[in-house]
């Protein structure tokens, strides 16, 4: 993942430290140290490849970036217009970046629904490059604009590059035995290949993914790859592009590794096998396919030679319930879903409370309520993972902060599972889901030791000396009950959704034993062992800002901000939510003010308000967008100066 240090000495996450130019035959080459690109265009323009390949090339020259794909729900919406625009933002650098960015410096319009729906993201100065094939009267107008923007000085405040991708793409395909609209699905490729050209971009991965991805139809391969070069020969030969530039690698923001680029989906799974795979369990998902969690599904079925098994069930309630089963089993079981699918679980999730078995469930958030946003990001299901269940029915909750630090959070979620005995919530979001950075894959070695025991044998001895199981016995120190697999020997025991008698876990009504049982369930969580905060606080500030899961790359870039402007402020992030770091009372103590920042309406505040009577101040966003660093360094400064 790329690095937390924020000293104040730090470059500014979203500064540009300079421009460098030199000749390079007939066109200049400018040397950045950063840029922001966003791809935008219908559903079916390929926007989502074009980033993802222009991504992929990014990161394989070694530049650290963070990206923000940002799509319509509809498998196909409308086209033409703007709740049908499909666009893919881009932020690399040659240093430590944190965010997607919060205006693009070049935008690439596909047709006239895309500029309109993003110019006002565009700040005066960038450039934009538009398809003019497709600004006709009838497609302008669908989208309110009664003259062509490209024509009545509308846009005489950007740096314009008008190009007929259209019209080149079919062009350069004409030896191809397609058809002009077949053709015409290529443009995106074309678009590619000159912004490739534009930033020095590497093609060989390009040209090889197309040859896999169309290996059953060459043809079709053929045509994207000329596509694709006729793209990166027209940035070379037009005079409308004068100016190609250059973002070094980020050599300095890297520790040594070997490093991928990751999205937050990506690496779950990968998190997921290695747990499996650290606890000598085989791994089992139960899942019914949900928007924005699918790909944790669809990466799993890949991967049988890992011990994986992955099942599509025909609802939500099916998919916990296989799972449970498969922990009760003793696999390591993971369900996954997001916000709508963890209220239809809730029931099946209380059943593994009162199991006490270990099961993952994994909640990549979105927008609500009901079905809400399903590709947009919210974080407002942290209340819904601490209380959303009938009794009293306490679970872990962890939150990770970046795409990359998915796959540390999924071995953390397995190590509390396995070690104590219970379901645990990971709250991850859209924006992680979808969105990636570089990733160092780590060593063997460094990954933890999930190892578990299963109980093998008699645990207790009666008051006539025959020695029996007792399926409730808890270990002192984690209470944690056994784990006893179906099947073995003399270890015969009860499981169901009726309270447990202590120790024996026979059927109990016992009013004195369910008010013990609820007591200690709840005592398991609370005595996790879970890392203390850790506070960045170089000048002894009096303001902390606290934040929890993808608010951590937007916060952070505020505070480098506000330091570099010579401001004092404080910043720490929570992983673990249930139950919160032992230090955090004292550490929340500390400061004169506390700002937290959320995608939802205040739920951490108020959990913050509630346990230790602070008077935390919220921060709210709730527009299925995540914060722009910009936006929460004026709340802050404004925050420090109230």
């Amino acid at each position: 993942m790329t690095s937390q240090v924020s000293s104040p000495s730090e470059q500014a996450d979203e500064a540009v430290v300079g421009e460098q130019r030199k000749p390079a035959g007939t066109k200049d080459v400018r040397r950045l140290d950063r840029v922001i690109i966003r791809f935008a265009g219908d559903s079916g323009d390929g926007m989502q490849l074009t980033g993802d390949r222009f991504t992929s090339e990014t990161a394989s020259f070694g530049n650290d970036l963070s990206t923000l794909p940002n799509f319509p729900a509809e498998i196909r919406a409308p086209a033409g217009t703007l709740p049908g625009v499909s666009s893919f933002q881009l932020h690399f650098a040659d240093h430590d970046i944190l965010t997607p960015g919060d205006a693009p410096n070049v935008l690439v319009a596909m047709n006239p629904a895309a500029l309109k729906a993003n110019l006002g993201d565009v700040p005066r100065g960038a450039e934009i490059i538009v398809n003019t094939d497709e600004f006709t009267k009838r497609a302008m107008q669908k989208v309110g604009y009664a003259t062509s923007p490209l024509e009545d000085g509308s846009l005489d405040g950007y740096s314009l590059h008008p190009v007929p991708l259209t019209t080149l793409t079919v062009e350069a395909l004409k030896e191809f035995d397609l058809t002009r609209k077949e053709a015409e699905r290529s443009k995106n490729m074309f678009a590619l290949g000159l912004l490739s050209w534009m930033y020095h971009r590497p093609t060989e991965g390009t040209e090889k993914f197309l040859k896999s991805k169309f290996a059953k139809k060459p043809d079709i391969a053929a045509a994207n790859i000329t596509a694709f070069r006729a793209g990166w020969n027209f940035g070379e030969t037009t005079e409308d592009f004068a100016v190609s530039y250059e973002i070094a690698p980020a050599t300095k923001a890297f520790p040594v590794g070997t490093y991928r680029n990751i999205s937050g989906n990506l690496a779950l799974s990968y998190g997921l096998i290695a747990a499996s795979r650290q606890a000598d369990l085989p791994l089992y998902l139960g899942s019914y396919p949900i928007t924005p969690a699918s790909d944790i599904l669809h990466e799993l079925s890949r991967h049988k030679n890992f011990g994986v098994r992955t099942f599509q069930a025909e609802d939500e309630i099916a998919g916990i319930g296989a799972a449970l089963g498969a922990a009760f089993g003793g696999s390591l079981a993971v369900t996954t879903t997001s916000g709508p699918g963890v209220a239809l679980k809730s029931e099946s999730i209380g059943l593994a409370v009162s199991l006490e078995l270990p099961l993952l469930v994994i909640d990549i958030q979105r927008g609500g309520p009901s079905t809400g946003l399903p590709t947009k990001t919210e974080q407002a299901d942290l209340l819904q993972a601490m209380f959303g269940r009938n009794g009293e029915a306490p679970v872990p909750v962890i939150a990770p902060c970046t795409p990359a630090d998915c796959f540390d959070a999924a071995l953390e979620a397995a190590r509390i599972a396995l070690t104590y005995r219970t379901p645990v919530m990971l709250l991850s979001d859209g924006y992680l889901a979808n969105g990636s950075e570089p990733w160092r894959i780590p060593e063997t070695d460094e990954l933890p030791d999930l190892a578990v025991q299963f109980a093998q044998g008699p645990n207790h001895t009666l008051d006539d000396g025959s020695e029996v199981f007792w399926p409730y016995k808890r270990d002192p120190q984690t209470l944690a009950r056994p784990w006893a697999i179906p099947g073995t020997p003399g270890l015969e025991h009860r499981i169901g959704g009726i309270e447990k008698e202590d120790g024996t876990g026979n059927i109990s009504y016992a009013p004195a034993n369910h008010d013990f049982m609820v007591r200690t369930r709840q005592a398991k969580i609370d005595g996790i062992e879970v890392p203390e905060v850790e506070v960045d606080d170089p000048h002894e500030a009096k303001t902390l800002v606290l934040g929890w899961g993808s608010t951590y790359g937007p916060i952070t870039a505020a505070v480098r901000r506000l330091r570099t402007a010579g401001e004092s402020i404080a910043q720490a992030h929570l992983r673990h939510l249930n139950p919160f770091p032992r230090n955090l009372g004292a550490v929340l103590g500390r400061y004169e003010k506390v700002v937290i920042p959320e995608m939802n309406l205040g739920q951490l505040a108020t959990l913050i308000r509630a346990k230790y009577l602070v008077d935390a101040h919220s921060y709210n966003q709730v527009n299925g967008m995540p914060f722009k660093a910009e936006q929460l360094a004026k709340a802050l400064k404004e925050a420090i100066d109230a």
